[in-house]
């Protein structure tokens, strides 16, 4: 007999819809409202600590950067967004599995959707949190236990060798995917590579169209998977335009790991007699590369629509999402590769179906 996710987990969904509503109210709490309920003020001060952790244990977890990852997630955990994803699924009442979380810290809350994921379908999560996001999640599992007490047996965080699980979701760079793959391997897993997102430009773009091209570039310091690090443009494109638009951006220089990744990549193309461009604040370079430094943006021309799209098709496995102002359904809107649905799974591998699929085998 099958079910409904939803129908089936009704108080854990319940439960991340609320901390949904306390990441908004949160969110709005930092802007000076102080009209909220007794017993949530404690939970406020209680976060504002955790911040303040992440952020000085990780100097790229700005609070801006930490507050728009909650944002992010406030607007994602409304019901109407959590039925629209699961009710696509049915589940069959099995017993729980015990799913390992291997988590990457390059941007704030990077592993909440396999976090979410795991628990929405009624398992267990045995989580191994990055060195360099070590905070903030364990806060959000106290918060949601509080809500949810049946929760507190099927959240675990683990520093030590993980053992005694049935499958596994792990992700880090091409380099740690071997060490996955090699002590995982037998188990039914999920593994994660690098990858980076791309933007085509075709040259007729507004200035407000490559501004908000800007947040897909300069969002996380580029960090993330999804983060633009690469651009496609025409032969011939005048970079001019795409320099004045993001210009907005300029403080970003500011930030002292940003300038110093700056200068260090400026210096590096200069010993090496590279040519590239150079605003101040980012550094563009020819390069058939996807993956680009930090401060360094790489771009690529094309000679065709044909052409282009077969580069792309060539190289789709080191793509995250591409980001442009074309109709294709596929693509994603400029100023909105930082916003993912929570059905656009990473490297297009559908995270519930995965566990489910495992949990009728296990």
């Amino acid at each position: 007999m099958y079910t409904n996710i939803m129908a089936e987990q009704p108080e854990t969904i319940k439960a991340f819809v609320k901390l949904g509503e306390f990441l908004g109210d949160y969110c709005h709490f930092t802007k000076g409202n102080q009209n909220f309920e007794d017993d949530q003020m404690g939970w406020y001060g209680k976060l504002d600590q955790v911040v303040n952790r992440a952020s000085s244990q990780n100097g790229w977890f700005t609070q801006e950067n930490i507050l728009f990852a909650f944002e992010q997630w406030s607007h994602a955990l409304k019901t109407d967004n959590l039925k629209t994803w699961l009710d696509r699924y049915k589940i069959k009442k099995t017993n729980p599995m015990t799913v390992a979380i291997i988590m990457a810290g390059n941007i704030p809350l990077v592993g909440f959707h396999d976090f979410l994921s795991v628990l929405a379908t009624g398992n267990k999560a045995l989580v191994k949190l990055s060195s360099n996001d070590k905070v903030l999640l364990p806060f959000f599992a106290e918060y949601l236990i509080w809500l949810e007490p049946l929760l507190l047996g099927h959240i675990n965080f683990s520093d030590e060798k993980l053992t005694n699980f049935d499958a596994v979701i792990a992700t880090g760079s091409n380099n740690t995917a071997r060490y996955f793959e090699y002590y995982f391997g037998k188990k039914p897993n999920i593994i994660r590579k690098n990858r980076n997102s791309v933007a085509i430009i075709h040259g007729g773009e507004t200035k407000e169209e490559l501004a908000l091209l800007g947040e897909d570039i300069f969002r996380y310091y580029g960090l993330g998977c999804r983060s633009v690090s690469k651009i496609m443009v025409p032969k011939g494109y005048d970079f001019d335009l795409l320099y004045k638009a993001i210009y907005t951006f300029k403080d970003i220089i500011q930030e002292n790991k940003y300038a110093n990744n700056y200068d260090y990549n400026k210096a590096v193309y200069l010993m090496s007699e590279f040519k590239f461009l150079d605003n101040g604040f980012l550094l563009l370079k020819e390069d058939t590369g996807f993956a680009s430094p930090i401060a360094s943006l790489f771009f690529e021309y094309y000679e065709s629509k044909e052409s282009l799209e077969h580069r792309l098709d060539q190289n789709i496995d080191e793509i995250q999402c591409i980001v442009s102002s074309d109709s294709n359904p596929d693509h994603i809107a400029f100023g909105n590769s930082q916003q993912p649905a929570l059905w656009d799974y990473a490297d297009g591998v559908d995270t519930v179906e995965f566990l489910l699929k495992t949990s009728l085998n296990n």
